[in-house]
């Protein structure tokens, strides 16, 4: 059944209803902790029922940008508050959505201080990433992308870990360096519409900009600007250090939306800005970025093999398994049309993203579980922890298995996408990617061999009756994803659908291009 929407600015009141929210709780008094806590939660659920009501009143028949809102912002320099989802968007903003009433109802037993600002925190960094998602303005969308960083580094920063200040700085560092020079190539792309066209009168619209068509030498400088914002933030090796130091000094909550949403930004943006924006320099640059993916897939999953921390172990997989992401949409760009795979490698990309987000966000709550109940993440002193917490040990194998792949979970299809796509470009790329799934059965598998099985080691039994099996309000927070997994691994058609014109509109870019470069 389809909904009706017309008139109601159902974008604009999903991306600012947890804004509401934050400002709602900034003015309860502390000592009402209960109510904050309600509210924030009330207001996260409240968004996430909103994007389902957008997710189901989105027509994929018709496809391409829908409930488009545009305003003028600031008009001397044609900068517009616009924004429109197409089935992307919607496919990410739901992931956001999910992910963050999950976050926040996972963090009311491990957050002990200063629950008002914390609350306050991850719902305005939930307006950020659903802003990212939407924003059809570049300048918008920078202003959006900017606000992600404030209220993570808060939540690193303050309720993180003892090295919580190093990592914050950072991961500071290394995005605000690729923010920069997208700031950089996004006035650069404005003023050279401008010179180019006598006015200011577009220069920031995402489809102004798409429909121009730059000279090489700008589409060179402004693609790599803009991929190495959206590669620190994937993150691509080499510019991966972040990302282990902040998950392992993160709360709970902080590494599932991190893991979840935070590296989805660069996937999403290399799809939506830099590919189709800049396709001339994406096509020129794709082989550089495809070797810099095969060899996170790589460098990550042997590396994951080495770590004596969960935590950390689940992190470095993050940087394999989003390797798979970048090698899907760059492979995509390089595959002619016709050929057998060019969609389907772009479209695993997307369905890798939401699977990604989905299990490793599963992985780190389970990771929180059982830190909250020992004050420790080394594999060493897991052993034998099945034993005590037989719950706890089906669900976290259940996620580990979908983070190897297995067939009939949603892990497999997008990385099997992937591989078709791979292979259509060059089949040795495709042959070093799916070996790398072996070693990450061995570090997924052995870990939970170390963790799971055996004698219970001395330091689980030296716990004594505070080692307690998963709560139900800690199930609560994990059955949805588990549910998506098993809904998404059965039924890919359910993305696959919702996102078919946007990887079309993409690809149909490039090849534009292509062919324009032909001609002349």
């Amino acid at each position: 059944m389809h909904i009706d929407l017309t008139g109601i600015p159902i974008v604009s009141i999903i991306t600012f209803l947890p804004l509401a929210g934050a400002l709602i709780v900034g003015v309860v008094p502390r000592r009402f902790e209960g109510a904050m806590k309600a509210i924030a939660l009330g207001t996260a659920l409240a968004t996430w029922v909103a994007s389902l009501v957008l997710l189901a009143a989105y027509s994929t028949s018709s496809g391409g940008f829908q409930f488009t809102e545009t305003t003028q912002w600031i008009p001397i320099f044609g900068i517009n508050y616009t924004i429109a989802v197409d089935g992307l968007s919607v496919a990410l903003v739901v992931l956001t959505t999910t992910l963050t009433w999950i976050s926040i109802l996972a963090s009311f037993g491990p957050i002990k201080t200063r629950m008002k600002e914390y609350l306050i925190s991850f719902l305005i960094l939930e307006v950020g990433m659903l802003g990212v998602f939407v924003a059809l303005d570049l300048f918008l969308f920078y202003v959006f992308w900017e606000v992600v960083l404030v209220p993570m580094y808060l939540i690193i920063g303050i309720w993180g870990g003892a090295n919580r200040i190093y990592a914050t700085i950072k991961f500071v560092l290394y995005t605000l360096v690729g923010s920069l020079l997208m700031l950089v190539a996004i006035l650069g792309t404005a003023y050279a519409y401008q010179s180019a066209t006598g006015t200011w009168n577009g220069a920031f619209d995402y489809f102004t900009l798409r429909a121009h068509g730059f000279d090489t030498t700008l589409q060179a400088f402004a693609f790599l600007a803009f991929a190495l914002a959206f590669a620190i933030k994937v993150p691509m090796f080499p510019f991966h250090t972040w990302l282990p130091d902040a998950h392992v000094e993160a709360p709970t909550a902080g590494s599932v939306i991190l893991a979840g949403v935070l590296l989805k930004l660069g996937g999403y943006g290399l799809i939506r800005f830099a590919v189709p924006m800049y396709p001339d320099a994406a096509q020129r640059f794709a082989i550089l970025f495809i070797a810099l993916s095969v060899i996170a897939i790589i460098y990550g999953a042997i590396v994951a093999l080495r770590q004596t921390d969960l935590k950390k172990l689940v992190a470095y997989s993050s940087v394999s398994h989003m390797g798979f992401v970048t090698l899907g949409i760059f492979v995509s760009v390089l595959i002619p049309v016709g050929v057998a795979g060019r969609e389907q490698g772009m479209q695993g990309a997307i369905l890798q993203m939401v699977n990604h987000g989905l299990i490793t966000g599963a992985l780190f709550l389970l990771v929180g579980v059982i830190y909250e109940r020992t004050h420790d993440r080394a594999i060493a002193k897991m052993g034998g922890l099945g034993a005590p917490t037989p719950v706890y040990a089906a669900i976290f194998g259940f996620f580990v298995f979908a983070s190897v792949g297995l067939p009939g979970l949603s892990g497999f299809v997008g990385e099997f996408l992937v591989f078709v796509g791979a292979y259509a470009y060059n089949p040795w790329v495709a042959a070093v990617s799916a070996f790398v799934m072996i070693f990450a059965a061995a570090y997924l598998l052995w870990m939970v061999q170390r963790v799971l099985f055996g004698q219970v080691s001395e330091f689980l039994a030296g716990l004594g009756h505070h080692l307690t099996d998963i709560r139900p309000v800690e199930i609560l927070t994990l059955a949805p994803l588990g549910a998506l997994v098993v809904v998404l691994g059965l039924v890919p058609g359910l993305i696959l659908g919702l996102i078919d014109g946007s990887v079309t509109d993409v690809l149909a870019s490039v090849h534009a291009a292509l062919v324009a470069g032909i001609q002349r």
